[in-house]
């Protein structure tokens, strides 16, 4: 649990109702407790109450009256403490009193009696995994591996128990399995296999408790890739995932799972802090929730505080008294339920006593009925009885989790590069050459995205005491999956394609088109490539724009390279072809016929953006801020928010196809800050390269002292940085893409949902009806909307105090860096950081327009030496019409097939169609994630807007 209450490795629990009562003192003997259960006595289901006496010396006469009528009289032997007395079950709440008669001396108690409901409780045991937090993550991963074992054991020790008290161990999420399976002997695995068929270990589908609102799309998949494998291994079908902790989900998050074949969801966040308003709105509410596309559902379900009911209260009478308190206080109108029970704290143990608790319970109790349960058994069962009647929701579940990647910004940067990369190399496997494909090395790039993604940062005591080892141990853990995931993916590419150092052979290169669509654009060559000169020609003999830069690389403008092929150029000595309508800097504007754009002198924020068939500047001018303007906040009080020094100005490239400024300037808490801006002839888009060179924030001037709750992990050094982009597009719609999806800041934002940020997947778009701007994020992942509003330091348990809407704006800001948290995430970070972005105005709102130019930049045409007797690679497959995207291209994992994810990428229908351009015949088929043969699907075929179609490719003759 993310708790700002955890203190040297030990939970304090919150100020919470629930929590509260298991700490309030009780009397030490109770006189009189209604039980809230029902049991038969001949024939009859009564409702008991227990007595409770000083235990006498010798027998005594117990005489007891229920408001006055005398409804037990008992003779109670020496030394017995407590008898039960049963009544009527009564059917609405009813105070009473009873008076206890013993050998003369009266007990008067006055006692409510509740209804009994008559229902089904599903109990999942688990761990929650912390990758992390209170233990080093090796000692971690120990723990869950022997978790496993221990799971087995006692369901071993419990298989003759009577039903629903055998125990049950669910995988909360796989690493740990995956590390047992990896790990493991032979016996091992068998062990856990023969677990699963037996319906002792329960697999939920997700990898990990993942922060979604990071995900780029296929990492968004791959969270639930490893399950299908597993389930494979163990040959039963996987459909339930559950995460624990994180507060939210990312909207494509349904898409992806049922990619997996998942269809139930045990969402379990930490019930109280930075949490927003999501567990008011949907704790113990299920509901079908729907993917972006509407074609999907997944039941979506969020039990009585969350994981953490095993944390704050015990097995006992009075948790099934106040679990039924909890029910009528919402008034939940099913007989079916579930909580988790995770044991005693985080990456717990399986609770020992769980099974023996609910065997006896059961035995002398018929209501409420306990039953350990997988996910899959619980939800399935509640899915039958009232499935038809669940209300429908679709919408994003904008978490709240993810501010916290703003604290180690620079490793966020490559973990979402990294996975830009794997994505593109296994793309440019499947052109060159599947039967290469390198399945073990792509599987372990992806793990370690995910788990850079995953939801615990670091140390409890990270803000609090930082410079601890046990702290920097665990961050030199979590940023190596970031580390990793760059080198993996730089060599999967170079692998891919060959890439070399070596200088060009013959003066030729060729470029390499990983994507789904026909692309016009700069290719950056490197010097030792393009030595053999300046003029460069396609295969047909005609020259090709290009600019030596100073860098050294030549810039070169291709033109029309077909989708998921190759292109061969040659280099001669001949002086540089030029663009027929060059890019040009004067009087501080950057403009190339087609994009306009300012500079102010003085601070070089932009002040323009301009189409020419528009006469409107795109930029609002008429506030406090300007494009691309760097703002810095300490604390959370916004007037008091700064901005950059005076701007120096210095052109690096001034055309006439590249033309690059760069402006440098000082800035609060940073040695530096430099912002690159860079326009390309021909294109209809303005490049922009921020470089924050951080200053550490001060340390905690007292380390180790006060924990996570102290003043100086609360509040003390708080900071971050943000680029304003204001657009003037009147009226304009905001759209925001995610990953698998897309949405619009509070309209398309469920209840619950995060507002003071959003987690944004590579565009942000402002449009109306005939022009707007469209912004790309390529590393920084999160934005502020109409306002600065991320401004919720510390700990935040009150849900009045979140962001409640977002008004209609054209008014955005990227939020690249924060250190607000007071325990897991960063206390500081130091060093030069790059955010890349794009602004391109345009006419017409365009989602696949603005997906391609993302996707194309993140992606970018790839350069490789090459001989000249080599043989050509061209295109075998296209997709048409041009906004439906595949997403992901790649070899299968068995090397016999190609798998391409198709996304319905306008947001509209399409009739999309696919040509298979080799020599010979392909078969097609509908498949998942499994990359199995679902049902033949025929060359032409719909798509929906925002779907995803993963469709199997096996060629039938080769040519």
């Amino acid at each position: 649990m993310k708790s700002l209450t955890m203190a040297a490795g030990g939970a304090l629990l919150p100020n919470e109702s629930v929590a509260q009562t298991e700490k309030q003192p009780t009397a030490k003997n109770p006189a009189v407790i209604p039980i809230r259960g029902l049991l038969r006595k001949d024939g009859k289901l009564v409702q008991p109450i227990q007595i409770s006496i000083e235990k006498p010396d010798d027998a005594v006469m117990a005489v007891t009256k229920l408001d006055g009528t005398e409804i037990d009289r008992r003779n109670v032997p020496a030394g017995e403490g407590s008898f039960e007395i049963y009544v009527k079950p009564v059917t609405s709440n009813q105070r009473s009193t009873i008076i206890v008669d013993l050998g003369g001396k009266e007990v008067r108690e006055e006692i409510e009696l509740k209804p009994v409901r008559q229902m089904q409780i599903y109990v999942l045991p688990h761990s929650h995994h912390d990758l992390g937090y209170t233990d080093l993550q090796a000692d971690v991963e120990a723990k869950q591996i022997r978790n496993i074992t221990r799971g087995i054991e006692l369901a071993r020790k419990t298989k003759d128990y009577p039903e629903g008290a055998r125990f049950v161990w669910n995988l909360e999420v796989l690493w740990g399995a995956d590390l047992y399976m990896k790990r493991g002997s032979e016996g091992d695995r068998r062990e856990l296999i023969d677990a699963v068929q037996k319906g002792w270990i329960g697999i939920n589908g997700s990898y990990a408790n993942e922060l979604t609102g990071l995900c780029r799309p296929e990492e968004l998949l791959q969270l639930f890739h490893y399950s299908g494998q597993l389930g494979k291994t163990c040959g039963v079908k996987v459909d339930s995932a559950m995460m624990s902790d994180v507060p939210g989900f990312s909207w494509g998050t349904v898409t992806a799972m049922s990619q997996a074949g998942i269809r139930y969801f045990s969402a379990a966040p930490n019930y109280f802090d930075r949490i927003g308003t999501f567990m008011v709105s949907w704790q113990d509410k299920p509901f079908w929730w729907v993917s972006p596309s509407g074609k999907e559902k997944i039941l979506f379900w969020v039990p009585w505080t969350g994981y953490a009911l095993s944390h704050v209260m015990k097995l006992g009478s009075e948790l099934v008294a106040k679990y039924q308190d909890r029910m009528d206080e919402i008034q939940y109108p099913y007989d079916v339920s579930y909580i988790r029970w995770s044991g005693h704290g985080d990456n717990a143990e399986p609770d020992s006593e769980l099974s023996d608790w609910i065997r006896d319970w059961n035995q002398k109790y018929e209501w409420p009925r306990f039953s350990i349960a997988t996910t899959s058994t619980a939800f399935s069962a509640f899915e039958k009885r009232y499935g038809y009647q669940l209300p429908q929701y679709r919408g994003d579940l904008t978490p709240y989790w993810e501010d916290g990647a703003g604290s180690s910004a620079l490793e966020t940067r490559m973990s979402r590069n990294a996975a830009d990369r794997i994505n593109q190399a296994e793309a440019l496997r499947a052109v060159t050459n599947k039967a290469d494909y390198e399945v073990a090395e792509y599987a372990e790039a992806w793990r370690d995205v995910l788990l850079y993604s995953e939801h615990t940062w670091g140390a409890w005591n990270s803000v609090s005491d930082s410079e601890n080892p046990f702290v920097k141990k665990q961050w030199d853990v979590k940023r190596a999956f970031a580390v990793d995931a760059e080198r993996l993916s730089q060599k999967l590419i170079e692998k891919s394609v060959g890439l070399t150092s070596e200088t060009s052979r013959g003066g030729q290169v060729e470029i390499f088109n990983s994507s789904s669509w026909v692309r016009s654009e700069v290719v950056y060559v490197p010097q030792q490539l393009s030595q053999a000169g300046d003029y460069v020609s396609g295969h047909d003999g005609k020259p090709l724009p290009s600019q030596r830069l100073a860098s050294g690389e030549l810039a070169v403008l291709v033109s029309q390279m077909s989708a998921f092929s190759a292109s061969r150029y040659s280099f001669s000595k001949q002086a540089a072809h030029h663009p027929s309508k060059p890019a040009s800097f004067k009087n501080n504007v950057l403009d190339n016929g087609i994009v306009h754009a300012k500079i102010d002198p003085a601070t070089g924020d932009i002040t323009e953006l301009r189409l020419p068939s528009v006469a409107h500047n795109l930029v609002k001018t008429d506030g406090p801020y300007r494009a691309n303007q760097l703002l810095f906040l300490a604390g959370q009080d916004v007037d008091q928010v700064q901005s950059s020094g005076a701007a120096k100005i210095t052109i690096e490239e001034n055309g006439p196809l590249v033309v690059s400024v760069l402006v440098e300037s000082s800035a609060p808490t940073c040695k530096s800050v430099s912002r690159r801006i860079r326009l390309v002839a021909g294109a209809d888009y303005l490049e922009l390269a921020n470089t924050v060179d951080k200053l550490s924030a001060a340390l905690n001037p007292h380390p180790g002292s006060g924990g996570p709750g102290d003043e100086f992990a609360q509040r003390g050094s708080k900071e971050s940085i943000q680029f304003a982009y204001p657009l003037a597009v009147s009226d304009g719609k905001m759209r925001v893409d995610i990953a698998l999806g897309n949405m619009q800041p509070e309209i398309d934002q469920l209840p619950g949902s995060c507002k003071n940020w959003l987690p944004v997947g590579r565009w942000v778009d402002v449009s109306n009806d005939e022009v707007g701007v469209t912004w790309v994020t390529q590393d920084a992942p999160l934005i502020e909307v109409g306002e600065i509003s991320a401004t919720m330091l510390g700990s935040q348990r009150n849900p009045n105090v979140w962001r409640k809407s977002i008004e209609p704006t054209q008014t955005f800001f990227s939020w690249v860096m924060n250190n607000h948290w007071g325990t897991n995430y960063r206390a500081y970070q130091e060093g030069p950081v790059t955010f890349r972005y794009a602004l391109r105005p345009h006419s017409r709102y365009d989602a696949a327009a603005a997906t391609r130019l993302a996707i194309g930049l993140s992606e970018p045409l790839k350069v490789r030496a090459v001989s000249p007797s080599a043989k050509p690679i061209d295109s075998f497959l296209s997709i048409e019409p041009s906004d439906v995207l595949a997403l992901t291209f790649k070899p299968s994992e068995d090397r016999s097939a190609w798998i391409v994810r198709l996304f319905g990428a306008s947001g509209e229908r399409r009739t999309a169609q696919l040509k298979w351009l080799r020599s010979g015949e392909a078969k097609f088929w509908q498949s998942n994630l499994a990359e199995e043969k679902l049902e033949p699907i025929g060359s032409e075929f719909e798509i929906a807007g925002w779907d995803l179609l993963t469709i199997r490719i096996e060629e039938l003759h080769s040519r």
